[in-house]
């Protein structure tokens, strides 16, 4: 059976109290795993350390913490702890995010995401095991650290993300799980394919790789306006966060995404909408109805393969739109 999990949002809320009660109610609605992303507001792990405090059986964690904002170590360490204070029910999710947050917001050189990312995940794991970390890597030296806590038991899975076939292969072959997202039914079983190569290349089980789709969704009475504001979403995601979005687009056959791109970043915003036609719409996110929805999830959760389903809110969505929608794909609903 697939699991079903909640992407938290982040975007304008009030309050730590409110991302918490977010938590709360995903809990109560039978959600497997609360994820909470980490971006330009409040950090996740401060924000998770509240949630595991104040729930008891939901799995949490980051999705995701970027590689280069942390060292590894620390990174070590607050999945230690953090496994500690959630009783267990903590998972790690790592990735390198993209240029246009890592140099321009954190200021520090993007180089080889995929090395670094690697490197991150096998000097976490020596962390976790509690034994001394002497690592001698491209991206990271260390030598003689060490936990002075006991090492967690079980250690929680570190999950990453990635985009590309390079990125997804690795993560077949070295990760606990992998977490794809502006994916199409369709393109995700083309992940998937990569995750199964790279599993081989390392000596694996593809079934130990955890793969989890992450579907924006909005489940409104008001359909119109539930796919109005899905629209808006994934033409900013495209258009304004930098290339990463258009390619994953591009490479599963929507050449629009070029066109939505680069409307987007000549200002001519409208354009850019109307460019993000119904057909991409359908096939990329669950908008519209509550029944259309649920119908619209359950496409991604008859691919073989995927273990889990992510829900996530458009950005511009209320609090009300938000709750709406997740009380109307909880698991508990159907």
């Amino acid at each position: 059976m697939t699991d079903r999990d909640v992407h938290l949002p982040v975007a304008a809320q009030p309050t730590v109290d409110s991302i918490v009660e977010y938590t709360q109610r995903a809990e109560d609605g039978g959600y497997d795993c609360a994820w909470l992303p980490e971006t330009w507001g409040r950090d996740a792990v401060t924000v998770l350390t509240a949630m595991a405090e104040r729930t008891e059986t939901i799995d949490i964690g980051p999705s995701i913490l970027n590689t280069y904002s942390r060292t590894p170590a620390l990174l070590g360490q607050t999945a230690a702890t953090l496994q500690e204070a959630s009783d267990g029910r903590f998972r790690l999710g790592l990735g390198p995010s993209g240029p246009v947050v890592i140099e321009n917001w954190h200021g520090v050189e993007y180089g080889n995401p995929l090395r670094r990312t690697r490197e991150t995940v096998d000097i976490v794991r020596e962390v976790l095991s509690g034994e001394r970390v002497d690592y001698d890597g491209d991206e990271f030296q260390l030598s003689g650290f060490r936990l002075r806590c006991e090492a967690p038991e079980p250690a929680p899975p570190i999950e990453v993300t990635g985009m590309g076939p390079k990125a997804v292969e690795l993560a077949g072959r070295f990760a606990d799980g992998w977490h794809g997202i502006m994916l199409t039914p369709e393109g995700t079983e083309e992940r998937i394919e990569d995750i199964e190569r790279g599993a081989k290349l390392g000596d694996r089980d593809p079934d130990d790789v955890h793969v989890t789709a992450g579907v924006t969704c909005c489940a409104l009475d008001d359909a119109e306006q539930a796919r109005e504001l899905t629209r808006q979403h994934v033409a900013f995601y495209v258009g304004g966060m930098g290339t990463f979005y258009r390619d994953a687009l591009e490479r599963q056959g929507y050449e629009e995404a070029v066109d939505i791109h680069d409307a987007w970043q000549a200002g001519e915003r409208e354009r850019a909408l109307e460019l993000l036609g119904d057909d991409l719409l359908d096939d990329l996110c669950a908008a519209g109805s509550p029944e259309t929805v649920r119908e619209q999830i359950e496409r991604y959760e008859a691919v073989d393969g995927i273990d889990a389903v992510a829900v996530s809110f458009p950005r511009g969505a209320d609090e009300d739109q938000i709750t709406q929608t997740m009380d109307a794909v909880a698991p508990n609903a159907s």
